[in-house]
């Protein structure tokens, strides 16, 4: 895996990961271009299972400038290359309550090719975002501690 184009930190705050996979992504040849360019926004994107393929919806990719009239619209639905039992997997589990399909990061491969790592996700309750922040602080006192002790 190379180095991400776009990230979605909103979806870790959001959300509980409870399994990744890796897609692939039907784009556009002026949607790769602006990939290029880091022109990518995934936050507030979802991906859904309709009719037996994934979509994935709200990810903003700004038109190519040397394009012209060949660009699309900035944040059209875009299908995801999955094989069918996946597809299948993630439509049954989707089926349950709670649980979504978020995507985590955007990336090209060893190959060129543009990935997305999506993610099966379930939203934190309240209680859960105090957790991490409570989590946080006991970390940040324990290395501090660790960094006094060490300075001695």
């Amino acid at each position: 895996m190379s180095n991400a184009i776009a990230t979605n930190k909103q979806a870790f705050r959001d959300y509980a990961v409870l399994e990744t996979l890796e897609a692939g992504i039907e784009l556009k040849g002026s949607e790769v271009k602006s990939l290029r360019e880091g022109k990518i926004n995934l936050s507030d994107s979802f991906a859904r299972i309709e009719e037996g393929q994934a979509f994935l919806y709200n990810t903003h990719i700004s038109p190519y400038a040397q394009a012209s009239y060949l660009n699309v619209d900035s944040t059209r639905s875009r299908r995801l290359l999955l094989h069918k039992k996946e597809i299948k997997r993630l439509d049954m589990e989707l089926a349950q309550k709670g649980l979504t399909l978020v995507p985590l990061k955007m990336y090209f491969n060893s190959k060129g090719f543009a990935k997305l790592e999506l993610a099966l996700c379930k939203g934190k309750k309240s209680y859960d975002h105090r957790e991490d922040i409570k989590r946080r602080e006991v970390d940040r006192k324990i290395r501090q501690t660790m960094k006094d002790r060490n300075r001695r």
